[in-house]
């Protein structure tokens, strides 16, 4: 029987690369990038990518994968991970799964269908979201679909577009094709978490590092080449490229990054506080390695149960 994959998940800025090479030096393994935004080439400063020297000799797959013109598909990188996953395998490397990208990691572990598209349905849809507004369009996906509409907020356009896509083209609600909590390929999930104050802290720490590591530059180097919708709207590249146009202070873009984090930090939360199988860790604890360690033990002996089992539960961003 394989190794289970070992996948550290929860909000950003909670330190779960760090945790992701610590466990795969510990374990003999390699880390597999589940951040949609890391799958770019270019795009490093503003996705908090290690560096070579950050990754301390592991290997890392699917790393710089797409150019930014490119659109990320979880279709196309269920395949591509689940290949490196086999190509791990049989040279006996452990995989550590690390990111924050809650569907590409349930597309990872999780039996998930992928419904087909059609590119005059889906144009005819945005283009509604540019007459009518997307909001609009998510009041039709509730009326449609209320679990795929609670599901995806209505400002996440793209996803309301795709949603109202396989209703037409499927005559079956979106959420019908949604993954359920049943791992198709095993695993143990350990989810990293901490108070709202600390994490608000640690996010606003981590855009001066950003800025002070020249995002900026980073930013003025990808428009110069194009950037794919996905790339653009990312948090951290708008607003950035909004202060280049002149339609934010640098001051006004620090803020909005910061708060943007913020926002998709509780999303995230939610997304991976409704699995039960996450098993969650406070990504403050000094013997946090040591935890997780323990959590894969457990798991690798068969004796950890659902997350609901444990004896101490994570504790919520709120507290």
């Amino acid at each position: 029987m394989s190794a289970l994959v070992v996948a550290v998940v929860g909000p950003t800025a909670t330190g779960k690369s760090d945790l992701a090479v610590e466990l795969a030096l510990a374990l003999g393994g390699e880390v597999l990038n589940a951040d949609a935004l890391q799958l770019y080439r270019g795009m490093d400063v503003g996705t908090a990518k290690m560096t070579p020297d950050e990754r301390r000799g592991v290997p890392h797959h699917l790393l710089d994968v797409l150019d930014p013109l490119e659109e990320a598909s979880v279709a196309d990188y269920q395949a591509l991970a689940r290949a490196a996953i086999d190509d791990c395998t049989a040279r006996g490397a452990r995989v550590v799964a690390a990111g924050g990208s809650g569907l590409y990691v349930r597309a990872l572990l999780d039996h998930m269908e992928f419904p087909g598209t059609d590119p005059d349905v889906r144009a005819r849809l945005e283009a509604r979201v540019e007459a009518e507004g997307s909001r609009a369009l998510h009041d039709e996906l509730a009326r449609l679909d209320p679990d795929a509409a609670a599901a995806i907020g209505p400002r996440n356009a793209r996803r309301v577009v795709r949603a109202l896509e396989v209703i037409e083209l499927t005559g079956r609600r979106y959420s019908a094709s949604l993954p359920q909590h049943v791992y198709e390929v095993p695993a143990v999930q350990i989810g990293l978490d901490c108070d709202r104050a600390v994490l608000d802290e640690r996010v606003a720490a981590r855009t001066r590092h950003m800025f002070d590591r020249g995002l900026v530059a980073e930013v003025e180097g990808l428009l110069a080449h194009g950037l794919g919708r996905t790339a653009a709207r990312a948090v951290g590249y708008a607003e950035t490229a909004a202060m280049l146009r002149g339609e934010l202070t640098p001051d006004e873009a620090r803020e909005a990054i910061t708060a943007g984090t913020r926002r998709l930090a509780r999303k995230q939360m939610g997304w991976f506080g409704r699995d039960p199988r996450v098993h969650w860790l406070d990504a403050q604890d000094p013997d946090l390695v040591g935890k997780a360690l323990a959590l894969v033990a457990e798991a690798d002996a068969g004796r950890l149960g659902l997350a609901t089992d444990d004896p101490a539960p994570r504790r919520s961003l709120g507290s």
